[in-house]
Formats: C-alpha cells, sequence, structure tokens
C-alpha cells in the first residue's frame, strides 16, 4: 500500500473541486450513467422502472402484517399497528438507499475495468452515479410512503417540503463514503464482505427497527453518536409527523457526511493512478 500512497502525494486538492467537477464539468455524464443505471435495473421486466414503486408497496404489506399481526409493536404515539409499519418503512428507505449506494460502490471499478483503464474518463463519476440512483429509488418510495400515511392518517404535512435538506447530507456521505469504498475495494478484494458485515451491524445500531425510547440509557450512546440516527429521526419528523428536523443531530450528520465526502475525494484522487495497473 505504500507505494500505491506517492501518487498524486504532492497534490493540494481544494475542498470545492469536488463539487464543482461532478456538478459542472460531469453533469451530464452523470445524469446519462444514472439513466442507464435505472433503466438496466428493470431491463426485459413486465413492470419496468415500476417495480420501484411495488416493491416498496409490497414491503409496507409485509411490515404490517409482521409488526400489527405478530409482534405487535407500535412507535410510542404514532397510533395503531399499521403505522408503526409506516414508520419502519419511513426509517428504511433512507438506510437503504444509503447502504446501497456505498455496498454497490465498492464494486463499481472492478465492475467497469474497461472504463478505469481509459485515460480520460473520470473514475469518480462511477460511486457518484450509484449514489443518485439509489436517492432517486428512494424518492420513488418515498411517494409510496406518503401515500400510505395519507390512507392511514388522512393528512399530510407541509414540512414534506423540507425533505431535500435531508437529502443533501446523505447524499454527500453516501458519495465519500463511496469513493473511499470503491479505491479500498481495488486494493483489498475481501471488501464488499467486509462492507456488508459493517452496514448490517451499523443498521441494527441505528433505530429503525425499535423506537428510540426502547433503548436502555447505558447503551444510548450507541444513538447519541451515530450519525445515521438524527437523519433517520427528522425523516420521520418531517414525512410522517409534521414536525421540523433535529437540527442539532443533522449538524452533527452534516458534519460527518463533509467529512466523509472531503476524505473519501482526497483518498480517491490520492489512489487512482494505480487502479488501471491493479485491475
Amino acid at each position: 500500500m505504500s507505494e500505491i500512497i506517492h501518487y498524486q502525494s504532492s497534490a493540494k486538492i481544494p475542498l470545492w473541486q469536488p463539487l464543482r467537477k461532478l456538478f459542472s464539468e460531469h453533469r451530464d455524464l452523470i445524469r446519462s450513467m444514472v439513466q442507464r443505471e435505472l433503466s438496466s435495473r428493470y431491463k426485459g421486466s413486465l413492470m419496468g422502472i415500476g417495480w420501484a414503486i411495488i416493491s416498496p408497496a409490497v414491503m409496507i404489506v409485509i411490515f404490517t402484517i409482521i409488526f400489527s399481526g405478530i409482534f405487535g409493536a407500535r412507535f410510542g404515539n404514532a397510533g395503531g399497528h399499521l403505522s408503526f409499519a409506516v414508520y419502519l418503512f419511513c426509517g428504511l428507505l433512507p438506510w437503504i438507499a444509503f447502504s446501497e449506494g456505498v455496498q454497490r460502490a465498492t464494486n463499481s471499478l472492478i465492475e467497469n475495468i474497461n472504463l478505469v483503464k481509459r485515460v480520460v474518463f473520470p473514475m469518480e463519476v462511477l460511486p457518484v452515479n450509484l449514489a443518485f440512483a439509489a436517492i432517486i429509488t428512494q424518492l420513488l418510495g418515498t411517494i409510496v410512503l406518503l401515500i400510505a400515511h395519507l390512507l392511514i392518517e388522512r393528512q399530510l404535512h407541509l414540512t414534506v417540503l423540507l425533505l431535500p435538506l435531508l437529502l443533501i447530507p446523505q447524499l454527500l456521505a453516501t458519495i465519500g463514503l463511496g469513493w473511499l469504498m470503491a479505491s479500498l475495494g481495488v486494493f483489498l478484494r475481501d471488501m464488499p464482505q467486509i462492507n456488508q458485515l459493517v452496514l448490517m451491524a451499523w443498521m441494527y445500531l441505528t433505530p429503525i427497527f425499535f423506537p428510540e425510547n426502547l433503548i436502555p440509557p447505558n447503551y444510548f450512546w450507541l444513538v447519541k453518536f451515530n450519525p445515521m440516527a438524527p437523519l433517520i429521526r427528522s425523516y420521520r419528523r418531517i414525512l410522517l409527523e409534521g414536525q421540523l428536523p433535529d437540527w442539532s443531530g443533522l449538524s452533527f450528520t452534516l458534519a460527518f457526511a463533509v467529512v466523509c465526502f472531503v476524505i473519501g475525494y482526497w483518498w480517491f484522487q490520492r489512489t487512482k493512478k494505480a487502479f488501471a495497473d491493479l485491475l
């Protein structure tokens, strides 16, 4: 690994450079790759991209049967067991998008060797397009979520308009960790398996399947220092409860996302010249 680090070791990368490249120089490329990614997922299927809406709807039904009929659980004052399923689904949507973007980025360079070996191709775009594709799928699932919430609670909240404020830190964290995992995936071929285990443990340590008030006080630090916890909490507040996001918690999430974005880009640029030789 030490032989790799000398690549671009003296390069000073301004913090604004990744954003400028992504949304200015590579904007059209990212858009076309996201469209190709989404279309390839459902290519040849009868329902096409409609599966992005059908699948979340089926998940809501399954969650309703399991948690309403079997476990009889509920989120605080949310109401009946149907509301529990909606709350659970609301927490799963951003997590699935986040974990999918990071997990798939781990193999993004290996799966696109022909593009990596092209001198002029911007390799940093490969993890980015997966992050955007996951976000779009999440938004389609959010439509299903809001429809279910409307049918159950007979109302929608204006705080839904704050949704972009939550997507920004989530996207930054997904892209940053995606860059880091994509690079490490080239050097460590066991990285997909390691990444999957870490993400699974992280998911169960995040209050997605259980309300936070059930966490024993001596274990609450696991939530306090979990950057995904305030993000999940804020999604539920703006989409289901009509409340403002957890601003103090989101500041921690945003700081985590910015650190991931900067470090991920720095590491990717530092090691990218070795990719073609190792793949």
